[in-house]
């Protein structure tokens, strides 16, 4: 599938706030001044045991069943009450990575940011960010695993998995709400753990626009909230 469009697309949907870049007075933005399209899913608005409007439960290489994904109260959250939360089915096969993603937000070049937390797992924990999606077999994703103290990048095309950068010895445990943020810009990648730049290269499988995701991997259960769309912004932080 080729996708046609090559700006970033907001749409307010359910638990998705929408914020301009230069807030004046009353939250509006200043006179004369366009918003940037920033787009935050907080999951405080979505009825526990619901999605977001417009989101998706899918997988590459799903099992006998897909995993549950839907809002939950958490007051632990970062921002409560609600967070987005995975379980997955039991005996999910460990090459099957979980999604749950919209085409309704298209992004190319800025920054993701979402915070999570490991709740459970015992052959993988974590997850991550995915982007540029063209669908549930060809998409850019980072991820982070307590299990293995590591912080990812991969690609997916065509359903096949490849590493694309790794850093390792991470001491971050299960049951920590950590912080996962990507800048890309063309070809340029960067991601951050808990606001240390981690990985920083250069990859051109997946050029302009796609859809925005979450992802774990096989038995991983977890914890989403404050997934925030910027689309362009500054240089990285």
């Amino acid at each position: 599938m080729r996708w046609i469009f090559r700006t970033f697309v907001p749409l307010t949907v359910l638990g998705c706030a929408l914020a301009p870049a230069v807030p004046a007075a009353a939250g509006t933005p200043a006179a004369g001044a366009a918003p940037e399209a920033v787009t935050a899913f907080h999951f405080d608005g979505v009825a526990p045991g619901a999605l977001p409007a417009g989101w998706t439960v899918d997988a590459t290489h799903p099992g006998k069943s897909l995993a549950r994904w839907k809002a939950a109260r958490d007051e632990a959250a970062p921002s409560p009450p609600n967070v987005l939360r995975v379980f997955p089915p039991a005996g999910n096969p460990g090459g099957t990575f979980n999604l749950c993603w919209t085409r309704k937000v298209a992004f190319e070049d800025g920054t993701i940011e979402v915070r999570l937390r490991a709740d459970s797992g015992s052959e993988d924990q974590g997850g991550g960010p995915a982007w540029r999606m063209r669908g549930r077999n060809d998409y850019y994703v980072a991820r982070y695993n307590p299990l293995e103290h590591n912080f990812r990048l991969y690609r997916v095309k065509d359903g096949h998995r490849r590493m694309i950068a790794s850093s390792e010895r991470i001491p971050i445990g299960a049951g920590r709400w950590f912080t996962i943020r990507i800048v890309h810009r063309g070809d340029h990648i960067q991601c951050f753990l808990d606001g240390e730049k981690r990985i920083d290269v250069h990859d051109s499988t997946f050029a302009g626009p796609g859809g925005i995701g979450l992802w774990t991997k096989a038995d991983a259960a977890t914890s989403f909230d404050d997934l925030v769309i910027r689309p362009e912004g500054g240089p990285a932080r």
